[in-house]
């Protein structure tokens, strides 16, 4: 078979290419709005036979081998071995990495981008992702990590030092929807002093283990880690993730998936001793006052429909004050209308297809019987934007629901959805301090908790907003609700987003663990114990 033409990565493990008897092929997400039934020929037939002519298609991006259990045990043996030796590197070296990656990133960043188009994602929204990790690794960032990291203080004749400690080995299990992105926070965790395992989903493979392999395995051979520091593999989740459990050399597992599957999850990963680290739906609000600049708010608002709603971190509900709703569902309207389908390198496209949409049916259907209306969508559409019934794409679709009371009945309103489909709260009319303190306990009482939003110019309902809403791993205020900001969490959020253990998530702190420290010079213990 010649694949000189397509990416080729093996096992990664212990710092060598390890071979594997099975493969899995990726072809590129174009293909599949082009002619979906040659693209999924194509795989099968490469999946059957990866000696395959069909490899040299140009619908074929790339293949990526596939462990056996063998292979996934191996790759946690090797992390274990690595971990103690890259735990005893000082923190400052290991904090070059983050510099390191970021600049890679930059430097590879065209290669990053096609890398994320060929899975399907808008280039628009590629750019956006890389927009988070240079963000998270930007130096204001690495700052605050390193201060949190180890802090010293003096205190008479002691040396008194709050630093944290590395966990041991960390898994990390990325979602199929954006894998690479994910998986690239599997450096923080390296920078933490820990060595990792990253999990490839086998049904999109290529950028997780590009990104691995030939963007951080060479940056850690730059900085002298040891082999085994960083582990990449392709592997089945169910099985992979069962013989994570059972392994006791893992130490953590960086969980990334749907709710209720991630609590369970993290039931087993607390009765076999392990940290479960949570990145689990979300069903982010944004709040409307009625001072806001009600474009400003519908542009922020119509974010809900980028990637066609398959991204955790969009809105999900919108909860705005009467007096003026009809302006502002007017506005996301026309927005939400304006947003269109179309081939991933388009630079205005901010659609994803969606596969399977039936739910999306299902939930619109039972929002409309409930009394909801419909402001504008609703139907399937090809990738022109034209209306279909066996489109690929489903329209940025627009909900009113008139009444707060009763919103939390609308599985819409109550549930992450993950698609195009946004429903606009509009409370019974009351006055300012009434629909305030309903505002404000309506975000609380949202079972997830990963973003919220709040739009309004009036600094003292901001103020109740900052110090009242307990809600969530993030509040930002009159800005995107999607972008990316130094210092602040990326990532992570309370309740059903984050398990019990939930709350913003920084994962280089996240794979670490506190232990206070005491120097002493010259100190009598009996006085220590008994002095004043």
């Amino acid at each position: 078979m010649h694949t000189s033409e397509i990416r080729s990565y093996q096992l990664f493990i212990g710092g060598e290419d390890v071979p594997s008897d099975h493969w899995v092929y990726t072809v590129s997400s174009r293909s599949l709005l082009e002619d979906v039934f040659t693209s999924v020929s194509l795989k099968r037939e490469l999946e059957r036979d990866p000696e395959s002519a069909a490899a040299t298609h140009p619908y074929v991006a790339g293949r990526c081998a596939v462990a056996s259990d063998s292979a996934i045990d191996r790759a946690t043996a090797a992390a274990a071995a690595a971990a103690p030796r890259w735990a005893a590197v000082p923190l400052d070296e290991r904090m070059r990495l983050g510099t390191l990656f970021r600049e890679e990133l930059l430097r590879k960043q065209d290669e990053f981008i096609e890398m994320l188009m060929v899975e399907g994602h808008p280039v628009k929204l590629a750019r956006w992702e890389l927009s988070c990790l240079l963000q998270v690794y930007s130096e204001e960032s690495l700052g605050w990590y390193r201060q949190q990291m180890h802090t010293e203080f003096e205190q008479g004749s002691r040396r008194l030092i709050v630093r944290r400690q590395p966990d041991g080995v960390v898994a990390f299990n990325p979602p199929q929807n954006a894998p690479a992105p994910s998986a690239a926070l599997a450096v923080l965790a390296v920078m933490a002093g820990n060595a990792v395992v990253v999990r490839a989903p086998r049904s999109i493979a290529l950028s997780t283990m590009w990104l691995m392999r030939d963007v951080v395995a060479p940056l850690l051979d730059r900085v002298g880690a040891p082999p085994g520091v960083l582990n990449a593999i392709c592997g089945n989740p169910r099985q992979t993730l069962d013989r994570w459990l059972e392994d006791p050399l893992i130490d953590d597992i960086f969980y990334i998936g749907g709710s209720q599957e991630g609590l369970r999850f993290q039931e087993q990963c607390v009765a076999r001793g392990k940290k479960p680290i949570l990145e689990l739906a979300g069903n982010d609000g944004i709040v409307v006052w009625r001072d806001a600049d009600p474009a400003r708010a519908a542009e922020a608002i119509a974010e809900a429909f980028y990637g066609s709603g398959q991204i955790c971190m969009v809105p999900n509900y919108v909860l705005v004050h009467p007096a003026v709703a009809d302006r502002l569902v007017e506005e996301v309207g026309r927005r939400a209308a304006a947003i269109r389908p179309g081939y991933p390198e388009d630079p205005e496209v901010l659609l994803s297809p969606v596969r399977r949409s039936e739910r999306f049916f299902a939930l619109l259907q039972q929002a409309l019987d409930r009394g909801a209306r419909l402001v504008t969508g609703g139907s399937r559409a090809e990738v022109d934007g034209t209306p279909s019934d066996t489109g690929v794409f489903l329209q940025p679709t627009v909900l009113r629901v008139d009444g707060l009371t009763e919103a939390r009945k609308y599985d819409v309103v109550r549930e992450e959805t993950f698609f195009p489909l946004l429903p606009v709260v509009v409370p019974e009319p009351g006055s300012d301090d009434e629909l305030l303190e309903r505002f404000i306990e309506f975000v609380n009482s949202n079972d997830y908790g990963l973003r919220n939003s709040l739009w309004a110019e009036d600094p003292e309902v901001v103020d109740a907003f900052v110090r009242r809403v307990g809600n969530g791993g993030l509040l930002k205020v009159n800005d995107s609700h999607i972008g990316f900001l130094p210092y602040l969490p990326s990532h992570g959020g309370t309740g059903l987003t984050g398990g019990a253990f939930g709350e913003a998530n920084y994962p280089m702190l996240k794979t670490s663990h506190l232990q206070g420290v005491s120097i002493a010079r010259d100190v009598s213990p009996h006085e220590a114990v008994f002095g004043s």
